[in-house]
């Protein structure tokens, strides 16, 4: 989103420090503490903000000052055009491992659907006081699953719960992941390898691209582009392309899902088929009345087919419980036992026959 560390932007100036040393010194403290390096700057910001207010109005105000890359601000309304044109719902979220209150200060902090990123807490009077939320390149990744499932709140714990591919908000094959830093790599090699499209930008400037070749070498992007974000460049062009993918695909996922269902209903109703032809053979083998065995057979009667093991059992039934034996050769019994024999030879078939003859 942006060439440059948002810090960098203004307020490690305002305070005096130079930005080479501010970060030094960042990072010594943070391995001299073994310390998780936001956490480190974090620190670093509010102990070099002194006497200064350090507000979140402040903050913001340097959010303001932060350069973005050409086309950010008019992409996302365009892009979500786009994506309504072709079918495609699109929304943005941005995980960063920058400071929250300073991105909601930026140009676009309002287009994103949810910011996950390093903030902190502030009290009455809005003066930080604490780090609420640190964001480094390994915990980033957790984020995309909160977006997948369409739990956005970070205190919402069933993230960690099993979702069918029905309840999914946001499925990782539908995922574009647009970044520029190793701290997106976790993220960018998570989508990658569920199935979504990860894409790498490099400045336009420097036409610097050696990062984006190590990721793609490392297979942690599909794609790399400028980070120019006008319409009918590269990145744009690509972007626009892989919505009409998703809506294609899409149309083919929900056909797969429709047929995926019909076979599950269909099983589920021969499950349920099966069940009752076990509970009716059980019931055939209790009872204990002509009456009884009437019902039951006549139950029977509507299941168009048995197995062998199931015939076995209904013809041993007839032989053995004289509730049914007795009135085997009756009108109302013997077609029924006649279609189940069927062609089959057996001791107990024959059995049957002297029976019902």
């Amino acid at each position: 989103m942006s060439p440059d560390d948002m810090q960098a932007q203004g307020f490690i100036q305002s305070v005096g420090y130079n930005v080479k040393s501010f970060w030094n010194e960042s990072n010594n403290l943070a391995k001299q503490a073994e310390m998780d390096q936001n956490l480190a700057w974090m620190y670093e910001m509010k102990k070099a903000a002194g006497k200064t207010l350090f507000t979140r109005q402040a903050l913001m105000k340097y959010g303001s000052q932060v350069q973005l890359f050409p086309g950010v601000e008019e992409w996302f309304d365009r892009i979500q055009d786009y994506g309504d044109k072709v079918g495609v719902k699109v929304e943005h979220y941005i995980i960063s491992s920058g400071l929250k209150e300073m991105i909601e200060g930026t140009k676009v902090g309002r287009k994103f659907k949810k910011i996950f990123a390093s903030s902190f807490l502030f009290d009455r009077d809005d003066v930080a006081i604490w780090p609420a939320q640190a964001v480094n390149y390994t915990n980033k990744t957790q984020f995309l699953f909160r977006i997948e499932k369409g739990l956005l709140d970070l205190n919402d714990q069933r993230v960690n719960d099993h979702f069918s591919p029905a309840q999914l908000k946001v499925p990782f094959r539908n995922m574009i992941y647009i970044g520029d830093s190793d701290t997106d790599v976790p993220c960018m090699k998570l989508v990658n390898s569920r199935g979504g499209y990860s894409i790498g930008v490099y400045d336009v400037k420097s036409n610097d691209k050696s990062k984006v070749y190590k990721m793609m070498r490392d297979k942690r992007i599909k794609y790399f582009a400028p980070a120019d974000y006008t319409p009918n460049h590269a990145l744009d062009r690509l972007v626009k392309d892989i919505i009409e993918r998703t809506a294609k695909n899409e149309q083919l996922e929900r056909r797969y899902y429709s047929c995926q269902n019909e076979v599950i209903a269909n099983d589920s109703r021969e499950l349920v088929e099966e069940r009752n032809k076990t509970n009716l053979i059980l019931a055939l083998e209790d009872s204990g009345s002509f009456a009884r065995t009437y019902k039951i057979i006549a139950k029977m009667k509507k299941i168009k087919s048995w197995n062998s093991q199931e015939t076995k059992s209904i013809i041993k039934i007839a032989l053995e419980n004289s509730q049914v034996r007795y009135i085997a050769n009756s009108d109302e019994l013997k077609p029924f036992f006649y279609q189940l024999m069927g062609n089959q030879k057996s001791d107990l078939i024959d059995q049957l026959k002297k029976i019902l003859a």
